[in-house]
């Protein structure tokens, strides 16, 4: 399984997404599920994640090895599924989906923290504010990928995505 993150710029929310769940997929043994990271517009490529991202990023043990990459339509075919962000990352993500089984991998990264009875929230981009924001940022993020990689592990990613997905 090949799971890709995807916000706007691929500095702040996807790579911070990526490398929380590198961390916790390694942590819970399955190693048969690789990450990567884009954003869906080119300001940042070949750019490392930015600093704050980085800083409260590693002070919770995680570790940066990617570039920004921008996605592209090919990544369809890459991905097996596809986080998104927010709304925004969606609309772009879905204007570039071809088939039916493109749009079919697209969730937003909330439909897996664990109360969604309101609806799925999307991650606030914290590009441009205080540090706070990135605590907040990891936080959501850490939610979330807990129940991600608890779905992994039960098999039932494949149900949340069906309840969730951005593609139905």
């Amino acid at each position: 399984m090949h799971i890709m993150t995807v916000c706007l710029g691929n500095i702040c929310r996807s790579p911070a997404a990526e490398s929380v769940l590198v961390h916790k997929l390694a942590e819970a043994g399955l190693d048969h599920v690789t990450v990567s990271s884009a954003g869906t517009a080119g300001y940042h490529i070949g750019e490392p994640a930015f600093d704050l991202t980085v800083v409260e990023g590693e002070h919770r043990g995680y570790v940066f090895t990617t570039v920004a990459q921008q996605f592209v339509a090919d990544h369809f075919a890459e991905a097996d599924l596809i986080l998104a962000m927010d709304d925004s990352n969606v609309a772009d993500i879905l204007s570039m989906a071809k088939r039916p089984e493109d749009r079919a991998k697209v969730v937003r990264m909330g439909a897996f923290a664990k109360d969604t009875k309101d609806g799925v929230l999307d991650v606030p981009d914290p590009w441009g504010y205080p540090r706070d924001a990135f605590v907040a940022m990891y936080d959501q993020l850490e939610e979330a990928i807990d129940g991600l990689v608890q779905a992994i592990h039960d098999g039932t990613v494949d149900d949340i995505v069906a309840a969730h997905g951005e593609g139905r």
